[in-house]
């Protein structure tokens, strides 16, 4: 059996990092254009549960980790002179490093689409400003926060004065899917 040579090293490095970063760039292209997932999804039962959003083990944070590897390897051994050892711990460490980061950023770019439902009844109480002018007992648009998320609602105006658009308004009650507010 032949020992790997360095030269032999250098090419696996290079090899893996080129073909990783190629298959990378499709990857993303893929993503890019067609937006969504492109990962393969199988089904099969596990006896824990975890959040489906932080794909660790993906195609993409795989892939990242080869060319951090391959990328790092490489320049390990060639621009820093380093021994091999040193080169394949340090290569490791920053393909991980890599791996993460990419799952990271694909949590938080899922994490965009994420549905947000919000709970007209956490209002109640709460001040917000007339979107719309309000005449006496009839309907028009607030803005107000709910769950910290900035929102704009119908409301009816509970009282025989008229409000004005932008005119504090504190929401009284919640009741068939209307907020019933008044002047502040």
């Amino acid at each position: 059996m032949e020992k790997l040579t360095t030269d032999g090293i250098i090419a696996v490095y290079y090899y893996v990092a080129l073909f990783s970063t190629i298959f990378y760039i499709i990857k993303m292209s893929i993503f890019a254009v067609f937006g969504g997932d492109a990962e393969v999804h199988t089904d099969f039962n596990s006896s824990f549960e975890t959040d489906e959003s932080f794909d660790f083990l993906s195609i993409q944070s795989i892939l990242a980790f080869l060319m951090g590897f391959g990328w790092m390897g490489l320049s390990c051994l060639k621009v820093w002179g380093l021994r091999t050892l040193y080169s394949v711990i340090i290569s490791v460490l920053f393909g991980l490093l890599l791996m993460f980061l990419s799952s990271y950023l694909m949590y938080c770019v899922k994490k965009l689409n994420k549905k947000v439902t919000k709970d007209l009844s956490n209002a109640v109480g709460k001040v917000g400003k007339a979107y719309t002018n309000f005449e006496p007992n009839s309907e028009g648009r607030i803005e107000i926060d709910i769950n910290r998320q900035l929102s704009i609602e119908d409301a009816l105006n509970a009282t025989d004065n008229p409000i004005k658009a932008f005119d504090a308004v504190k929401v009284l009650k919640y009741e068939n899917n209307k907020l019933y507010i008044e002047k502040e």
